[in-house]
């Protein structure tokens, strides 16, 4: 695949980016080992292609993944949108703790700083929202770190409905993120109608259900790592999900496309305040998903997928139940 810097752009806020970015989660060992310079490769691959959507976490891998971006990006600052997060906090043993305080809010943000190696950061959310401090005062924090420069834009991860209002009513905020797949799309729906009447982007994470909508997990003995804890993945759910993607797979191969071409592409085709943000470690992979942006859906098209994988239809929450109290709020 040869360099396109024509690459599909969409706004999220005052931000332009790549319609398909690339997700950094899965270069800090949730998925398995990574090969830092290998993922370090990835990133400037990705760059090099016109992928500028670059999206981080302090918690990934807790400060590795945005030591490993910061390495990835020198010398191409100019190129990226920034992207990282604050707010989940590790407790050995246990499930993550969330912190919106604003004292922390700013020590966050100075720490990944120093590990990414830059003045400042494209794009800023809250990870999680902490329910045990008001929107009103994390958000507060966060718009301290705009004026004195250190971020651009401002972004909330997995916030519900009434906590974006509050939050856009302090400072505009740019990006909602949620989870969002043909799988996995009720609450982002939701969300996005939120979003939409106040202008705010969307970027949808895990846009290929956590692999399921790639044609990469075929059968339960595949599930290794972080999906294991996922209830998707499990084996009471595993055989009626992998059913609904037998339907996808099926009209993958009508229209002539890879599944995780039909799976972006829908995704897409949902409008024009939406981008993507598939993770991988392979540059293979890498290039394969930005082969979505050649797929055009019909009505009927999209009609059909809706069909085959309706709203509500997988079995198995998005996370875990300690996960699902931490979202949507």
């Amino acid at each position: 695949m040869t360099p396109d810097p024509t690459i599909a752009h969409r706004r999220l806020g005052g931000l332009s980016v790549s319609a398909i970015g690339l997700g950094l989660m899965p270069l800090s060992g949730v998925y398995g080992a990574a090969d830092d310079a290998a993922s370090e490769d990835l990133i400037r691959r990705a760059v090099d292609l016109g992928v500028d959507h670059l999206d981080s976490a302090d918690m990934y891998g807790w400060g590795h993944n945005e030591e490993l971006l910061g390495r990835a990006i020198k010398g191409r600052r100019d190129r990226v949108v920034l992207v990282t997060k604050f707010g989940q906090i590790r407790r050995e043993g246990g499930p993550n703790g969330v912190n919106g305080r604003p004292d922390y809010v700013i020590q966050a943000c100075e720490a990944s700083l120093r590990r990414l190696g830059v003045d400042t950061i494209d794009l800023y959310y809250q990870h999680r929202v902490d329910p045990a401090v008001p929107i009103e005062d994390t958000v507060g924090a966060m718009a301290r770190l705009v004026a004195q420069g250190k971020v651009r834009h401002l972004g909330l991860s997995e916030a519900g409905a009434d906590t974006i209002r509050r939050a856009h009513a302090v400072h505009p905020i740019a990006a909602v993120q949620t989870e969002y797949s043909l799988m996995y799309r009720a609450e982002a729906e939701a969300t996005r109608q939120v979003t939409r009447s106040l202008g705010i982007g969307f970027v949808g994470y895990s846009p290929l259900g956590r692999g399921f909508l790639a044609g990469a997990i075929q059968d339960i003995s595949q599930i290794d790592g972080r999906r294991a804890a996922h209830p998707r993945f499990q084996e009471e759910n595993f055989a009626h999900n992998r059913g609904l993607v037998d339907r996808f797979e099926a009209l993958a191969a009508e229209k002539g496309c890879k599944p995780s071409h039909l799976a972006l592409a829908w995704l897409l085709a949902q409008g024009e305040d939406v981008v993507a943000i598939p993770g991988t470690r392979s540059i293979a992979r890498l290039e394969e998903n930005l082969g979505a942006l050649q797929v055009t859906l019909t009505p009927d098209d999209l009609a059909r997928l809706d069909a085959a994988i309706p709203v509500g239809a997988a079995a198995g929450t998005r996370y875990a139940a300690a996960g699902m109290k931490s979202v949507q709020i």
